[in-house]
């Protein structure tokens, strides 16, 4: 299940046996046994040792981006730039946990006395990760929860084994003390043990809609608090521009970020009928210009991304792309002709393929933008101000950019609404989803 495969060349390179059931509970218990080290350590402490794991991953830079590029097909510099927002992520909250976790006075009125809110950990966290981005997406997990005092066992992709392993080593050298992470190979019929488990406090799954359901059904029948962050189909509307060259690299760079595998890469491009002819034009040949080479993160995922724009093209719609697919290698394209009625435009294409769709104006383009079971993310390009910060409240979306892509942050919350999930990471409301905000009154 947990194996080393170059997706480049499809040559397994190493693979790891699953965990036995009692790797698994031991995992468990180590998690539980330094929940004292949790609530008997201050903000100040933790955040030190945070800082020294984002300083690792800069010694670490090298080693983390190739084997990021090996077990998912990452560009190398992608990967490095990964690893570097990572080490942001973890001096972030050294820099803020203090800020974040003070005590909140509380105004009182109904009787004598002081009370304050007093932010402490909950325990046990189970993070189940994803392939796309094996370092990040660990890094916006970990780092809040260790800040507060949660300890966290990590059930990596079965893509990743090498980085889960590499990940838990750094957290060790850090200083971080034995069970405040555990890295554990475990199945999902384990992990399913391992959420109905009352030591168990919470769970946060990225991951597809699917993983995210049964993961939050579980975790329902338990108890649970769960953050999901799932898939997107993200739109890129173009309303208008003084410089059409402009958007056309913005949107190229939003729909070939890690060859395509964001869950917030823009996906569907959503143009007003004055611009659509040229946008397509150019954005076509910049798209099929810049394409990477590398190839997906494996060739099953090639196969389904193969599937769909096959099926695109059976309702109709018209494929541009230049070069054949070979093994986990898919040559960028466009997708154009699509409505909303096209049963693509409602689903996420999860490689270097790009969906258009012409929008009469801003209200056609608002609806189609709305128009998906999905709502991560966005993006939004006009030059009327009025008009972005209309449309902006118009989206339905966890988040919106305007004239801009690329522009996440540490100090920014990422997450989604509708079947893109719920809760937030980063920024300050990534510290406040799995923790207990203790109400203390005293009257005399």
């Amino acid at each position: 299940m947990y194996a080393v495969t170059d997706p480049s060349t499809g040559t397994t390179a190493r693979t790891y046996p699953t965990a036995t059931d009692t790797e698994v509970s031991e995992a468990v218990a180590a998690a539980h046994a330094a929940t004292a080290w949790g609530r008997s350590s201050t903000v100040a402490e933790r955040a030190a040792l945070l800082r020294r794991l984002g300083d690792l991953h800069t010694e670490h830079r090298a080693e983390l981006a190739a084997g990021i590029v090996r077990e998912m097909g990452k560009p190398l510099d992608e990967a490095e730039g990964e690893v570097d927002f990572c080490v942001d992520i973890y001096h972030y909250y050294a820099d803020h946990a203090e800020e974040f976790l003070a005590d909140e006075e509380l105004t009182v009125t109904s009787g004598p006395g002081r009370a304050v809110v007093r932010r402490g950990p909950v325990g046990v966290l189970l993070g189940i990760m994803p392939w796309n981005f094996p370092a990040y997406q660990v890094a916006r997990f970990a780092a809040p929860n260790l800040a507060l005092g949660n300890t966290i066992v990590l059930k990596h992709a079965p893509q990743c084994p090498d980085t889960a392993a590499l990940l838990e080593r750094l957290v060790a050298e850090a200083g971080f003390p034995a069970g405040a992470y555990v890295n554990v190979y475990a199945t999902n019929e384990q992990i399913a043990d391992v959420i109905a488990d009352p030591r168990v406090h919470g769970v946060s799954l990225t991951g597809s809609e699917r993983a995210g359901a049964a993961v939050a059904e579980i975790a329902g029948r338990h108890l649970k608090k769960v953050v999901l962050e799932l898939g997107g189909s993200d739109p890129f509307i173009v309303l208008s521009t003084d410089d059409l060259d402009s958007v056309v690299d913005a949107a190229v760079a939003a729909r070939l970020d890690n060859t395509g595998q964001a869950c917030n890469a823009a996906k569907r491009f959503v143009v007003t009928a004055g611009l659509y002819d040229a946008f397509v034009e150019k954005f076509t040949a910049a798209l099929l210009a810049r394409q990477s080479g590398a190839p997906l993160s494996s060739v099953a995922a090639a196969d389904t991304l193969e599937r769909q724009v096959a099926a695109a093209v059976a309702e109709g719609a018209t494929l541009h792309t230049e070069g054949e697919r070979d093994g986990a290698h898919f040559p960028a394209g466009v997708l154009t002709g699509l409505t909303t009625e096209h049963a693509a435009a409602r689903q996420e294409l999860f490689g270097p393929v790009a969906m258009v769709f012409r929008a009469a104006d801003e209200q056609d383009a608002l609806r189609i933008a709305n128009d998906t079971p999905y709502g991560l993310g966005s993006y939004v390009f006009t030059t009327d101000p009025v008009q972005a910060a209309r449309v902006a409240d118009g989206i339905e979306a966890g988040m919106v950019f305007v004239n801009g892509v690329g522009a996440e942050g540490a100090e920014l919350p990422f997450g989604g609404i509708k079947r893109s999930g719920f809760g937030r990471e980063l920024g300050r409301p990534g510290i406040e989803e799995f923790v207990n905000k203790k109400l203390i009154r005293t009257v005399a």
